[in-house]
C-alpha cells in the first residue's frame, strides 16, 4: 500500500464502515469509567489508559488527547491495527468478538483470543512500519515494546510465555518484510 493521505484513508475506513467515528477519550464517560475500572483491577499498574492507549469499541476508536500531535504516518498506522479490530468484530459478530476478546478462555493470564486477536492487528502495525520506515523499523526498542502489550498490564497479563511471543514476533516482522 502506497503512502496515503490521512483525509483519504479515514474516507476508505468509512466507506467500509460508515459508521466508523474518531473520539477523544476524555470527552467519553466511559473511557473514564473504564480508567478507573483498570487502575483498581490491575492495583494501578495501568496508568496510560486514557493517555498511552487507543480502544476500539464497535466502530468508534477513542484516542487519547495526544492523537492530534501525532504525525500522519503513525496515526496512520494506529488507524489500520484498530481497522483488524473492526474486521474481526465484524466477521464474529460484536457481541462473540468482545466475550473472546475479554474473557476467554480467561480474562487475565490466558487471554489465549485477546493474544490471537492482537497478534493479527500487530502484525497489521508491523507491516505498515516497513511500508513506511523499512527494515530500521525493526528496532530492540519496538520489539520489546510489542511483547510488553501481551505480558504486562497494559493488556492485563494475557500471554506469561514470552518465548512463544518472541518466536511470533521475529515470524511476523520476517513476514512483513516479503514482498507480495
Amino acid at each position: 500500500m502506497a503512502v496515503i493521505l490521512y483525509q483519504d484513508f479515514v474516507k476508505e475506513i468509512k466507506s467500509e464502515f460508515p459508521d466508523f467515528v474518531i473520539i477523544p477519550k476524555n470527552e467519553s464517560k466511559l473511557m473514564k469509567v473504564i480508567d478507573i475500572a483498570l487502575r483498581i483491577i490491575t492495583f494501578n499498574q495501568m496508568k496510560l489508559f486514557m493517555t498511552g492507549f487507543i480502544t476500539t469499541m464497535g466502530n468508534k476508536v477513542y484516542v487519547p488527547a495526544s492523537w492530534t500531535q501525532l504525525d500522519v504516518r503513525s496515526q496512520i498506522e494506529v488507524l489500520r491495527h484498530e481497522r483488524v479490530h473492526m474486521r474481526q468484530a465484524k466477521k464474529y459478530g460484536r457481541f462473540l468478538f468482545s466475550l473472546l476478546y475479554l474473557a476467554l478462555p480467561f480474562p487475565i493470564g490466558v487471554a489465549y483470543f485477546r493474544k490471537k486477536f492482537e497478534q493479527e492487528a500487530y502484525e497489521e502495525s508491523l507491516r505498515v512500519k516497513y511500508e513506511y520506515y523499512g527494515e530500521k523499523a525493526f528496532t530492540p526498542k519496538l520489539k520489546e515494546s510489542m511483547l510488553a502489550h501481551f505480558t504486562t498490564a497494559q493488556y492485563f497479563w494475557m500471554w506469561p510465555w514470552r518465548k512463544d511471543l518472541e518466536k511470533w514476533y521475529d515470524e511476523a516482522v520476517k513476514k512483513a518484510m516479503k514482498k507480495e
